[in-house]
């Protein structure tokens, strides 16, 4: 199916490792005929992504930026725009997931510091990226979060409530770009088989909750690139503000 992105400019951002979500989203771009720009706060990570998408065929560049940084973020975004000519599409996956704190033992500092990663970086982006894709009349945003932004996640306080304003940020997104042609989707992920996962979560806590999944399984990371394709594309111009949920069945479950 030809989704009807050939040639647009795609940012990713958090896709370092290749065994990622946002490797996975950039790769299923590109094979749609997208240029990307790669973004992460790991030097060799995005070279190495930025020469994938050029040995798929497409052009590709490496901007080392901390998202948490507002200028970083403003300077990344001008040096895409110097090198593209615009921006089409924007990607927001990067985010912190390892502090895992109860409240009562959870610091201000590292309170700060998911709030200014997973929930103001994707804004920063937004902030810098829409206007423009309003001028041009057609953009898509992205922001991938998680089941936990809408069930919460015990010991995750600081992660479950990025996700959770993600959602707003999404939404109102949406409502102001509805009538430019930008579209403002998420998606909310349940385990899905990647780097992260593995780094981050016990083994004995990924089989429970996959017992606790209607599909009895992970999900892949090609399988959210794919869906995260279509939701870019021309295919998908009739969706907007939509969260959607991907997580193999796990919310019919457990609620």
């Amino acid at each position: 199916m030809d989704l009807g992105i050939k040639d647009k400019v795609a940012i990713v951002t958090g896709l370092a490792n290749p065994q990622g979500i946002g490797r996975a989203i950039a790769v299923a771009l590109a094979m749609e005929g997208c240029d990307i720009a790669c973004l992460d706060q790991d030097p060799e990570g995005v070279n190495s992504a930025a020469a994938q998408i050029r040995d798929l065929g497409r052009r590709s560049i490496a901007v080392t930026v901390d998202q948490s940084d507002y200028e970083q973020v403003k300077k990344a975004v001008d040096s895409v725009e110097q090198q593209f000519g615009r921006i089409d599409i924007l990607v927001n996956n990067a985010a912190l997931l390892g502090n895992v704190s109860l409240i009562k033992n959870m610091s201000v500092a590292n309170w700060n510091k998911e709030m200014s990663v997973n929930l103001s970086g994707p804004f920063y982006f937004v902030k810098e990226v829409f206007p423009k894709m309003m001028s041009r009349g057609w953009g898509r945003i992205l922001n991938i979060s998680s089941i936990a932004g809408i069930g919460g996640s015990f010991g995750q306080v600081g992660y479950s409530s990025t996700k959770s304003g993600l959602i707003g940020l999404t939404r109102t997104t949406a409502l102001e770009g509805a009538k430019y042609g930008v579209t403002s989707n998420m998606l909310m992920l349940g385990l899905i088989n990647s780097a992260a996962l593995r780094a981050n979560i016990r083994e004995d806590m990924i089989e429970s909750i996959v017992r606790d999944n209607a599909l009895r399984r992970l999900g892949t990371v090609q399988e959210v690139g794919d869906m995260a394709a279509f939701l870019l594309s021309d295919r998908a111009s009739f969706v907007t503000g939509a969260e959607i949920i991907m997580d193999g069945g796990h919310t019919l479950l457990v609620g």
